[in-house]
């Protein structure tokens, strides 16, 4: 800097192109646009080298902002050059290209490659595939449909001689489906503790176990069936108590050491046997009595029962253990759905008999229609059902409905199964409200051990 304060040539020449501070800018309508000369445009599809507009005169200020459109890019093929790889390289590119992790020239060198060279042409497609199926999003879970869908095709193509009962095949399904379960745990994961749950009266109770103990509760119980068909009993020859609980606790007290995973092949072995015979019996088998000491079912529903106890017992495994478990398929659900629907008129004269329930207010002869609540089953396995309410021997009847429930399949077979309390099902109700809590708490004491 000179003397009198102003910049040397040196000094102007070096802050020639500095960017300056715009002063104030001006409004658009003082300015005269055509006065201001433009900056020359580059030639179409070239880029503007660096410094090729030159400096103007114009002060900043004086010049409104303008839009100067972008010269047109190169399309990238034609700005990638393609390198010329010999054929071992590019084969072993193939890998990466499908990943799409090859770099802009080796992915065009590549795709070049792959129109000329048939056999490569056919392994990129291969890649490709299975590099869509490493990023699926789809449950790695089998779908508890897909034995069933499975069986059905296998005896489409080559029926069975000897089929498995259609009223028994929700029981082959549930420990099937249990019995994956049970194979796919660790050995210390049978020590997991479980919590059953089921309804008492008015008062919900719970009992500690393990998985092992699940599976010996489910085989001790099973061995009612087993019993009814003539084969072994699991708890042994004797005096042995019908009543599920009392077999269980004796089950699990005549055990020396908690049960481990052993338990796993005799439940197995049973389940198995029960399937078989009642295969080979014949139809009139279906309707032979098996006794639970105070009451008794035919073994078609019997059967169903134990489906439906093995369902929500491998859920209660399940919990414990951190796995996925599926309900039943719709078919399954809707027949366990049935039993428990056609056992709610005995279970309100029982809670009525034990002062739980409201008194009878219509009483009818043995089959003929009578007061009756509408059980609306919405979702999986839904359905409609009336449920008599002054006697077992009536006849539900929709033209005598006085209340209407409504719940979600699944949600009415955990109320049915002591998971939840009949307060906190969640069902949409209309009517008599008396006739409502009747049939919700007999539902919930269809439950037990």
């Amino acid at each position: 800097m000179s003397g009198d304060g102003r910049e040397s040539e040196g000094g102007e020449e070096e802050v020639r192109g500095a960017r300056r501070i715009p002063g104030p800018r001006g409004a658009a309508d003082d300015l005269d646009l055509e006065s201001v000369p433009l900056p020359p445009l580059p030639p179409p599809g070239s880029a503007a080298p660096a410094g090729s507009v030159p400096e103007q005169s114009v002060p900043e200020q004086s010049v409104p902002e303008q839009s100067v459109p972008e010269p047109p890019e190169a399309p990238e093929a034609l700005m990638t050059s393609v390198p010329d790889l010999p054929h071992r390289v590019l084969k072993a590119l193939l890998g990466a290209w499908a990943l799409s992790a090859c770099s802009a020239e080796e992915t065009a060198a590549v795709e070049e490659h792959l129109t000329s060279c048939a056999p490569c042409a056919d392994e990129a497609l291969r890649l490709r595939d299975a590099v869509g199926l490493l990023h699926t999003d789809g449950s790695l879970d089998l779908d508890p449909t897909l034995r069933s869908r499975v069986m059905d095709g296998c005896l489409g193509r080559r029926p069975a001689r000897i089929p498995v009962p259609e009223w028994a095949a929700p029981y082959d399904a549930e420990t099937a489906r249990l019995d994956a379960l049970l194979r796919d745990i660790g050995d210390s994961e049978w020590h997991a503790p479980v919590r059953l749950q089921w309804f008492e009266e008015e008062r919900e109770v719970s009992r500690r176990t393990t998985v092992a103990g699940v599976i010996g509760h489910l085989m001790a119980v099973d061995g009612l069936l087993s019993a009814a068909l003539g084969l072994d009993d699991p708890l042994g020859g004797g005096e042995t108590p019908l009543d599920p609980t009392e077999r269980t606790e004796r089950y699990w007290s005549s055990t020396h050491r908690p049960p481990t995973r052993a338990v796993r092949e005799p439940w197995r072995a049973q389940s198995h046997e029960l399937i078989r015979t009642a295969s080979f019996a014949g139809r009139n088998v279906a309707e032979a009595s098996v006794s639970y000491g105070t009451f008794a079912l035919p073994l078609q529903d019997a059967l169903l029962d134990r489906a439906f106890e093995c369902w929500v017992h491998g859920g209660d495994i399940a919990d414990a253990v951190d796995y996925p478990y599926e309900a039943p398929s719709a078919a399954h659900l809707h027949r366990m759905i049935d039993l428990a629907a056609r056992l709610l008129p005995a279970a309100v004269a029982g809670r009525r008999r034990s002062g739980l329930a409201g008194p009878a207010k219509d009483l009818v002869t043995a089959g003929a229609p009578g007061r009756s609540v509408h059980l609306e089953i919405e979702g999986h396995g839904g359905g409609d059902w009336y449920i008599a309410l002054d006697s077992p021997a009536a006849v539900g009847s929709p033209e005598r409905a006085v209340a209407q429930v409504a719940l979600d399949g699944v949600e009415f077979c955990r109320l049915a199964a002591g998971h939840i309390s009949p307060v906190e099902a969640a069902a949409g109700q209309e009517g008599d409200r008396e006739a409502i809590r009747d049939v919700l708490f007999a539902a919930a004491s269809l439950s037990r051990l």
